[in-house]
């Protein structure tokens, strides 16, 4: 985990033109509670934001509604995209890997679904089985993380970061423009393509490894340190 991260070079100061922020367990707490001085802070910010999740589209289109963000959003672990609210979701990820990894795990665990008929890219497991056992029997093609409220079978070839990457293209930006906020192991890839990573207080440990910044305080309040320590707000 790098301690520092200098915002001056050559006596001029780093300018982050985006931000990228998780939502469960990052602007929101354990038992999903909005924090409200986050969506102050976000109200306040000058830079395009891209709500992050590993929920499904419309849940986070609902999200930028309410906090009053642009209409960027990443959704399903970056298996979908979508730029607007009257565009269509861009699936990026390959759900039929997904749904045949889902029945080998069906021979080995009883699986719970979540979401299931919602969602277009990955598929959403209840967490009520061991993961790493999981991960020792799927195959290559997908990959299985734990966001901290639910289990997703993802296709291999999908990240936030990757999703980051598309959306950064498509504005005309460079990913490294981007401050990329997060609390969970699926958000390693979004904070290692940004130009400036943030782990929350109560992140995974993976996510403070790769993190340019671990907040002293967790969820929103870690949210609204970052903004504050980066100067844009």
């Amino acid at each position: 985990m790098k301690c520092q991260y200098e915002l001056k070079t050559t006596h001029t100061f780093v300018v982050f033109k985006a931000l990228a922020v998780d939502i469960d367990g990052t602007l929101t707490d354990k038992k999903r509670v909005l924090n409200c001085r986050a969506v102050e802070a976000l109200r306040k910010l000058k830079i395009k934001v891209v709500l992050a999740t590993g929920n499904i589209s419309c849940f986070a289109r609902a999200v930028a509604k309410m906090i009053g963000v642009s209409d960027i959003v990443i959704a399903e672990n970056g298996g979908v995209v979508r730029f607007g609210y009257d565009e269509d979701d861009v699936v990026l990820g390959d759900r039929e890997k997904c749904l045949r990894a889902l029945e080998v795990l069906r021979r080995h665990f009883k699986v719970e679904l979540l979401d299931f008929e919602y969602r277009k890219a990955e598929v959403c497991l209840r967490k009520n089985f061991p993961i790493e056992e999981a991960r020792k029997i799927l195959p290559e093609d997908v990959r299985i993380v734990d966001t901290g409220f639910a289990y997703h079978i993802i296709d291999a070839n999908v990240s936030k970061g990757k999703a980051l990457k598309f959306i950064a293209d498509r504005l005309g930006l460079d990913v490294k423009d981007f401050v990329a906020i997060g609390d969970s192991e699926n958000d390693v890839e979004m904070l290692e393509v940004a130009g400036f990573g943030v782990a929350v207080a109560n992140a995974d440990e993976k996510l403070k490894d790769v993190a340019d910044l671990v907040t002293s305080k967790p969820n929103g309040d870690g949210v609204v340190e970052a903004l504050e320590f980066l100067g844009l707000i």
